[in-house]
């Protein structure tokens, strides 16, 4: 039998960053912009998903977000979700329950939307105002696969309906655990379904599933899974870390959940810092691992370092930080330190 393979931190954490692109941003284009959302990006707050675009891809720019190779949708835990187009049935029937009451719900909304809107664009708090609904109820029609978004942010959602994927449920849900293992891997059926917003029960039946694909590891947080194709680059030794980089509030990176904040930032008082009970603030990514938080106001970043950095340090993050492709500011981008 062979012997079960044991990842320190510094393996698990140097592989997330090669897979993320976080090391070396990848070349301009649609190819990246897929693997920048392989597992998604969350658009919760406003342009997080395009700063996220923006620590993986070269020349990413105020409109990247809207490229034709990506959409919106309400995706895992009903977030906004940034995926790529093609994609898109992984981010939304990949979440459809197998419980035939909570299918049977999602399917009737969508049908309702779809025939109210009639292949309209409309706000969501119009059309459940129409409707006499909270617009919050759409929501659970997003894992048919049949309703997108545009949410810019400041205003509500614009949805509209589209054709169902041609693609089975569960086909969808092991796919769409196939990304959450390459990128958030090693991990548990447990974490799959905190993270999908899935029941346990149909994340421990995917996992079962794709068992054949899987190699069972030892990490400094417990037993876990990875994809039998990513043992090698696990096992590789790590490259050269990116001297700099702004994560947004709820990047993929750090879109973690118990042990594994552990694993992450091994302080309790960081992580407090870093998960607050509210509004998440970004991540100080600096030389491969998280050295601070930092929010933004305008045009002016404000970090909060947990440790002294040295010069060539602070002038990457600030370098960092005049690159963001803020839409809409005038004059440079400030950086203030608070440390």
């Amino acid at each position: 039998m062979k012997a079960r393979l044991d990842l320190t931190r510094e393996q698990i954490l140097a592989f997330r960053r090669q897979v993320g692109s976080l090391d070396e941003r990848s070349p301009a284009g649609s190819r990246s912009l897929r693997r920048a959302a392989w597992a998604g990006l969350q658009d919760s707050m406003p342009r997080a998903a395009l700063l996220s675009i923006h620590a993986r891809v070269e020349g990413a720019h105020p409109a990247s977000w809207e490229d034709p190779s990506l959409v919106q949708v309400w995706g895992p835990r009903f977030s906004t979700y940034v995926v790529p187009a093609r994609d898109r049935a992984l981010f939304t029937l990949g979440r459809l329950s197998d419980d035939p009451g909570d299918w049977q719900r999602a399917e009737e909304i969508a049908a309702e939307l779809h025939g109210f809107l009639a292949g309209r664009r409309l706000g969501d708090r119009e059309a459940g105002d129409a409707l006499g609904v909270h617009p919050n109820r759409f929501r659970y029609a997003a894992p048919t696969g049949t309703v997108l978004i545009r949410w810019e942010g400041a205003k509500q959602p614009t949805i509209w309906t589209v054709p169902r994927p041609e693609v089975e449920p569960r086909a969808a849900r092991r796919e769409l655990a196939r990304r959450f293992l390459h990128v958030f891997g090693p991990t548990t059926p447990a974490a799959f379904a905190t993270w999908a917003g899935i029941g346990p029960a149909d994340a421990e039946a995917t996992f079962e599933a794709l068992k054949r694909s899987l190699t069972a590891v030892r990490t400094p947080i417990g037993d876990a899974w990875i994809l039998t194709r990513d043992e090698p680059a696990l096992r590789a030794a790590a490259g050269p870390a990116a001297a700099a980089r702004l994560l947004p509030s709820g990047d993929t990176y750090y879109l973690l959940q118990g042990a594994d904040r552990e694993l992450l930032v091994p302080g309790e008082k960081q992580r407090s810092a870093l998960w607050t009970s509210r509004v998440w603030p970004g991540a100080v990514l600096v030389a491969g691992n998280i050295v601070g938080t930092w929010r933004r106001a305008g045009g002016k970043v404000t970090v909060e370092s947990w440790r002294r950095l040295a010069r060539a340090e602070r002038e990457a993050v600030e370098s960092e930080a005049a690159s963001l492709p803020l839409p809409g500011l005038a004059g440079q981008i400030v950086v203030r330190w608070d440390d």
